[in-house]
């Protein structure tokens, strides 16, 4: 018997699908609303797919009333750094403007508890690492401004329209399913780990990073990976606590370590037995130093830790995602972009 529906927005995309089926394993039922902009149907595979936008609210009210929904998922967004700093319209539209739309549908719908797609983009550049939740929120980027703005919206509506929320502030996802059944797929693609991967299959001809000259130990960015079906994990146990009456927060979800750009490509290598051809560009706007989470708060009020979260199970999982999505090698169809640590 199911525990209930619940709204996944942006469920066909990387980490809304991978929590998709956390939720359906922990006897919920996702219901995907996405515009399938960035997300693929054929991630869709642990409920239904209602093909809309959130910036739609006759769409999201008609969703909503279809059936008993519980709670929303909220992912849907925008999520390029760089990209939000040449287009910031496109940011504050889709991950601001979106964001307040499904807020205003969920409250005419009477559907009162949302966990949040946040990011640890919120603080900036860090005064201390690791980073706590009280830290000063200064962010370097519009996307990390949209996602500041929506926590906002979140802590204002809840006295006002009685909505409760958990935001969860990422650091860096990575990895895939174990099962091989989803995993990081973008076009483009500008993440650290499946960009190598895909250099290694032959998909790009030519890889470099943002930035060699970091106040870092090797002069490369320095973050928080995060597996991410332990950040879908993160997302069942934040629901779980919404229902049972959890007032809601922000909660940094992470290791409490950080690896360089460096560090991981030497474990792709280990990995794969292949040697990765690297070069440098210059820093990507936006992009601090180093960014390692503070999650103890997570573990105490959420219930939740990291299982997966160790560079070799990220790289291995991703690894054998990658094989299997880009099973052969092709040339390379667009000009190489660096990868950012993401």
């Amino acid at each position: 018997m199911s525990l209930g529906a619940v709204l996944v927005t942006g469920g066909a995309g990387y980490v809304g699908a991978h929590t998709c089926k956390a939720l359906a394993a922990a006897g919920f039922t996702p219901i995907v609303l996405d515009n399938l902009s960035t997300g693929h149907r054929s991630f869709v595979r642990w409920g239904p797919l209602v093909e809309g936008d959130i910036g739609d609210k006759t769409a999201v009210l008609s969703t909503l009333r279809s059936q008993p929904i519980c709670a929303v998922l909220h992912f849907a967004a925008c999520a390029y750094v760089g990209e939000s700093v040449s287009d910031p319209k496109k940011y504050y539209e889709n991950n601001v403007v979106g964001s307040l739309s499904l807020l205003n549908a969920m409250i005419e719908a009477g559907c009162d508890k949302i966990v949040f797609s946040s990011s640890c983009a919120v603080y900036g550049e860090p005064d201390e690492v690791p980073i706590r939740e009280t830290a000063l929120k200064n962010p370097l980027s519009p996307y990390g401004a949209s996602k500041m703005m929506v926590e906002r919206a979140l802590s204002d509506y809840a006295p006002a329209y009685g909505l409760k929320s958990i935001a969860l502030r990422y650091f860096n996802a990575a990895g895939a399913d174990p099962d091989s059944e989803v995993g990081e797929l973008r076009d483009p693609e500008t993440h650290l780990i499946p960009r190598a991967m895909m250099s290694l299959q032959g998909y790009i001809s030519d890889f470099a990073v943002f930035g060699g000259d970091y106040p870092t130990p090797d002069g490369t960015a320095i973050r928080d990976y995060i597996h991410v079906s332990d950040l879908a994990g993160a997302h069942v146990a934040a629901l779980r606590r919404l229902l049972d009456g959890h007032p809601g927060g922000a909660f940094n979800l992470g290791t409490g370590r950080g690896h360089s750009v460096k560090a991981v490509l030497d474990a792709i290598s280990a990995e794969t037995g292949e040697s990765l051809s690297v070069s440098n560009t210059l820093r990507r706007p936006g992009d601090p130093a180093a960014l390692i989470a503070d999650a103890s708060l997570a573990a105490r009020e959420l219930g939740w830790s990291p299982r997966l979260s160790d560079l070799t199970t990220i790289v291995k999982t991703a690894w054998a995602w990658h094989r299997r999505a880009h099973p052969r090698r092709v040339a390379a169809k667009t000009s190489p972009q660096p990868a950012g640590a993401g």
